[in-house]
């Protein structure tokens, strides 16, 4: 298809887990009556954003995949016809868990997942107590109405991600996010940080001439130390802001993407056909000392 209409979800969560699927299913419900095709959850969204802290009992979250939520969503998407994009807290056998998106096709079929590549460890996000790095490789998910590739959060930093999954033949890119503010900062330091994880994103779609949708969540959490930012966007494939959501309130948007920008950009700006690809091996290296 040539145009497809993207709704994205920018929801704030609580300690029920079931409280939050039937929210995200009651935000998924409200994208489609605005006329969305494919929606994207946030990253996490069953649970809050449990990383802040390393407890054990915080595995119990976890759940297989496909599995209890994917089914339930999967009717869902089935129902309203939609492709729906679901980031869950997977446990893939005693002791291994990962963070993963699930996608489901307009039929309710399962495609696939997507298990995180890059895993952080940060104060207030000590995500490798939690989660064994992506094995599957990057992913495409060719839906009823794009080709789409995820990828998720810290994922975001990285042009290699966006790269080789552009290279894949996505043509759509989508972010589920989770990334806030610490309550104590300044407001230059927030801006800073805001404007910096835009900026990535936004060369992602440049670099790459395709659509990027990065959405996050908003709210307080961690017994209020940190704020979630929301800011989720939309990026045409030269970067263009179509949306931006505010910092604080919930908002389901649904946007038309024109999926034939994607040639118009990539013929007039022809980053693709002047890689030097016989040059690159090197990126493949930790860092290049000197001999």
């Amino acid at each position: 298809m040539s145009k497809v209409q993207v709704g994205l979800v920018q929801m704030s969560c609580t300690a029920n887990k079931e409280e939050n699927l039937q929210k995200a299913i009651a935000k998924t419900r409200e994208a489609a009556a605005k006329g969305a095709q494919i929606v994207c959850l946030q990253e996490l969204f069953t649970s809050l954003y449990f990383c802040d802290e390393e407890n054990y009992d915080n595995f119990l979250l976890a759940e297989a995949i496909p599995g209890p939520s994917t089914d339930a969503l999967s009717a869902v998407a089935k129902e309203l016809g939609v492709v729906i994009i679901a980031s869950l807290f997977e446990k893939r056998t005693q002791g291994l868990y990962h963070n993963t998106t699930a996608v489901l096709d307009a039929d309710g079929t399962y495609l696939g997942k997507y298990r995180k590549m890059h895993i952080p460890d940060d104060p207030a996000y000590y995500e490798k107590f939690y989660f064994t790095p992506g094995d599957l490789g990057y992913k495409i998910f060719k839906t009823k109405f794009a080709s789409i590739g995820v990828l998720i959060c810290w994922d975001q930093w990285y042009p290699e991600a966006a790269r080789i999954t552009a290279l894949m033949g996505a043509e759509i890119l989508f972010y589920p996010t989770a990334i806030g503010w610490a309550t104590s900062q300044d407001e230059a330091t927030n801006t800073e940080q805001y404007n910096a994880w835009q900026t990535i994103q936004r060369s992602h779609a440049v670099a790459n001439g395709i659509h990027v949708v990065s959405v996050n969540r908003v709210g307080l959490e961690q017994n209020g130390a940190m704020k979630f930012w929301g800011g989720s966007f939309i990026s045409n494939p030269f970067g263009s802001l179509l949306y931006k959501a505010s910092h604080d309130a919930e908002e389901v948007h649904v946007q038309e993407l024109d999926l034939t920008k994607t040639d118009r950009y990539r013929t007039h700006w022809p980053f693709l056909r002047d890689r030097r690809i016989d040059s690159y091996q090197p990126i493949t290296k930790r860092y290049i000392d000197e001999d």
